[in-house]
């Protein structure tokens, strides 16, 4: 699958692109990964201990076998256990808040945050967060809120072995570190959807893998 030349909410991605570049290139604590290709960010330390044990508790008391468009959890595709967070619980609200602050968007375009738990065998094989706009579910989607343009997930614990998150084309591996934020952006700077954000959760061997997710949209989420 592969996007045309145009696509719905280019203008309102590239937008976003230049105003979120802006705000973290400023911030004296986020590290620019090197790449040419893609556009992604990590913070160290964004939350600690205590809130991380605190998310973990979380997700465990709502996980369930993770969802996909279209692709049925027995295909093995994404075995990892989700949930999304109580965005009305006032520790949730306060986290979600420190994100938006961070990027400097407004909340109403945010996704409630989804916490997701790999246990050994577990993984997400490669994929764009973005919305292929040529697949049914697209009509949905653009309804709640239009095409996905920034993402940013934090690791809750070091994982004892294997649960990198792979960006395949780069050809970088990120190692859960508990705290640590990553953001990225899903689109190029263009607005178009950037084919080279595809990544994957990689297997669990040892332990247990927690993040939590929060995407966001180009228009207010319904």
């Amino acid at each position: 699958m592969t996007m045309p030349a145009t696509v719905p909410d280019q203008p309102a991605l590239a937008s976003l692109g230049v105003a979120v570049r802006a705000r973290l290139a400023a911030h004296p604590a986020v590290y620019k990964v090197p790449s040419d290709t893609v556009e992604l960010f990590a913070i160290g330390g964004f939350l600690d201990d205590a809130e991380c044990a605190r998310l973990c508790a979380m997700i465990d008391a709502v996980a369930r076998p993770s969802s996909l468009h279209e692709i049925d959890y027995a295909s093995g595709f994404r075995t990892s256990y989700s949930g999304d967070l109580d965005p009305h619980d006032a520790f949730v609200a306060g986290i979600s808040a420190r994100i938006d602050a961070l990027l400097g968007v407004e909340a109403k375009i945010g996704e409630p945050i989804q916490g997701q738990r790999y246990l050994p065998g577990q993984q997400f094989k490669a994929h764009n967060d973005w919305f292929y706009t040529t697949e049914g579910y697209w009509p949905q989607e653009e309804a709640r809120g239009g095409q996905r343009s920034w993402t940013a997930m934090a690791y809750l614990n070091a994982v004892e072995a294997g649960g990198a998150t792979a960006f395949t084309k780069l050809g970088i591996q990120i190692e859960p570190k508990a705290g640590a934020l990553l953001v990225w952006n899903n689109a190029l700077p263009d607005g178009r959807p950037n084919e080279a954000t595809i990544h994957a959760g990689t297997p669990v061997v040892r332990g247990a893998k927690y993040i939590i997710t929060k995407w966001y949209r180009t228009r207010e989420w319904r």
